[in-house]
This record gives C-alpha cells, structure tokens and sequence, in this order.
C-alpha cells in the first residue's frame, strides 16, 4: 500500500524512535495530549534524542502549527502498544500541564483539521468513538478511535480531550459527509457512583498516574465524593477520622458497601381522626398555617418528611393545601 503524508504539516523532524514499515493499514486514530504548551519545534526536538525511545506521526503545537516527527509508513512509538501504534495515526497536542489538561482553540481546530486530512488519504469513511474501553482495544461496533490510558496507566489525553473524543468524531464526521456513531458503554453492575463505599488496590496510583496512593490511605475504606467516568473522587473514610480529596481510576477501587437507592415514594390514603387539623405550608409547627381540616375526611399524602413538633413526621397533601401532622391520621 501506498503511504502518504499530510500536506498540513508546516514543521518536519522525523525521530529516530520509529519502526519502519507498518505491518497494518491505516484505520485508527489515536490523540494524545503534550501536557505543556510547546511548539512544533520543541515537540521535535523532545522526540529527537534515541534516548527518549517516543514518537509521534505528528504534533500540534499552541499556535496551531502542525509538525510530522514520523512518516505515515512508519510505526511511531506512542501509545504503549505496538499493535495499536502500526494501524493508527498517532498526534500529540499541546495542552496545559495540569488537569484537565486543557487545549486552546488555535490547536482544537488544527487537530479537526487533521484529523479530517487523514480520514480522507487512508480512506476512513467515518470515525467512531466509544467510551467503553473493551470497544475501544478491540475494535469493536466500528470504534476506530483509541486513547493512550487503554494501553497504560496514564490519564493521556486528559480530560479534556478525552470528554471532546464524541465531539471531534462528529466534526469530522460532517466534513467527511457520514453519519456520526458513538457507541454507548454497557452500564456494569459494580459500577461506582457517589455515596459507595470503596477499597482501594494495593498497586493504586492516583489518577495522573505518577504518585503511588500511600499505605494509609489504601488500608482505609473511603466514601466516593463524585464518579465520572473512570475517574472517582474519594473523599471521607468511613470511619470519620479522615478526610482527602483525591482522583484514583475505577480500576483500582473495589466497592465495599454500596449506596441504597431509594424507593420511589408510593401516595397513599389518610384519614382525618381530629376535629381540626391545621395544615402548614412546610414540614413541620414553624411553619406558617395555611388552612385548616375540620371534616374528620379522608386525604392524599404524596410526600413525607420529618419536621419540628410531630412524632411520626409531615404528609404532604395531593392537593398542595401544604403539610399536615401524621400524628392526628390514620391509614386507609
């Protein structure tokens, strides 16, 4: 097969960390994130020295500049997998340096750019992002978009890019004229959500995967604050005595206890046993009356909840008359 290279690249140092002559057709694309707002030139002279061992296809600088450090024919070393490398089309960009790892809109629009060049020279007719991993690694329901975190413990492309993944298929979906996909991810039955209790791996790392979870922390159960996507938020111990806030990957919590999911509140039938019943606007006897129930008859609670100055709590009328006091009815 004949090769290509795009006629967007303004800058040109290819790197000596490459593998010549993909074993494998062009039909992934995989984004990455610089982490540091750098030049096209700074991002070749990064990849220049053998001692890196690491390469790109191409880098995007913050100016928008797009530079090649290695040949479409050519593997790069990016992504810490030689399968994924030899049939994707690797691009660094230049973001922030610390979470989300933000890009700026010269760079954005320089990667839509580049991203559409590439589709339309390999003959990718559409692309296809998903954020279930296992679709992602395997290809699978046409997903031909992968990211650096599939293949190691790293948080590349950040969140940023990661989140605009959906957003970018779709762009370039409408200039290659096809229709946008994106496959759904199973929902697991362990899934971690605000509220769990989790344990944490004994190998965790917190999420930018450069600092290992220390020994304390990992021999404590922790209450997750928030859970988006595969990035949690731990927050207080269980026992109280602790409290941090900190990003760990889903894959290293194990949950312990799981948050019970309310049911949802069926209305049901009182009946009035007093002559007068004061009904208030809130739940409880500091809140202002706003009527008064003298016909001992029979009402609708839809709500209930506890308040000042009844024993067994406040029913809310169907009729939205207010709140009365639970101690003065009987269930129908």
């Amino acid at each position: 097969m004949a090769y290509t290279n795009s006629p967007l690249v303004s800058y040109t140092k290819i790197s000596p960390n490459r593998t010549k002559n993909r074993n494998h057709a062009i039909d992934t694309i995989t984004i990455h994130c610089v982490v540091g707002q750098c030049s096209v030139e700074t991002l070749g002279n990064v990849f220049a020295p053998e001692s890196r061992q690491a390469s790109s296809n191409y880098g995007i600088g913050y100016d928008g500049k797009i530079g090649m450090y290695c040949e479409e024919k050519d593997r790069s070393w990016c992504t810490s997998s030689g399968v994924n490398d030899h049939r994707a089309i690797t691009i660094e960009v230049a973001s922030d340096t610390k979470h989300p790892y933000t890009v700026n809109s010269k760079a954005y629009a320089s990667l839509l750019d580049l991203v559409t060049d590439i589709c339309k020279r390999n003959g990718i007719k559409k692309l296809v992002w998903s954020t279930n991993k296992n679709d992602r690694v395997n290809h699978l329901k046409g997903c031909n978009m992968t990211v650096h975190r599939d293949y190691a413990n790293k948080s590349c492309p950040g969140e940023y890019l990661y989140s605009k993944h959906g957003e970018i298929a779709a762009e370039v979906n409408k200039r290659l004229g096809a229709t946008t996909s994106e496959t759904k991810p199973e929902t697991p039955s362990a899934s971690i959500k605000a509220g769990d209790v989790v344990k944490i791996a004994s190998n965790a790392t917190y999420y930018d995967g450069k600092k290992t979870v220390p020994a304390w922390v990992r021999n404590k159960n922790w209450i997750v604050r928030e859970c988006k996507g595969d990035r949690a938020v731990i927050d207080k111990s269980e026992d109280g005595k602790n409290a941090i806030c900190s990003p760990i990957n889903t894959k290293f919590l194990t949950v312990v206890k799981k948050t019970e999911t309310p049911s949802a509140f069926k209305p049901y039938l009182v009946k009035i046993n007093t002559d007068a019943l004061n009904i208030r606007k809130g739940a409880g006897t500091n809140f202002a009356k706003t009527g008064c129930i003298t016909d001992k008859g029979i009402y609708t609670i839809v709500a209930e909840s506890k308040g000042q100055g009844a024993t067994k709590g406040w029913g809310k009328l169907k009729s939205g008359a207010g709140w009365i006091s639970l101690d003065f009815v009987k269930k129908v």
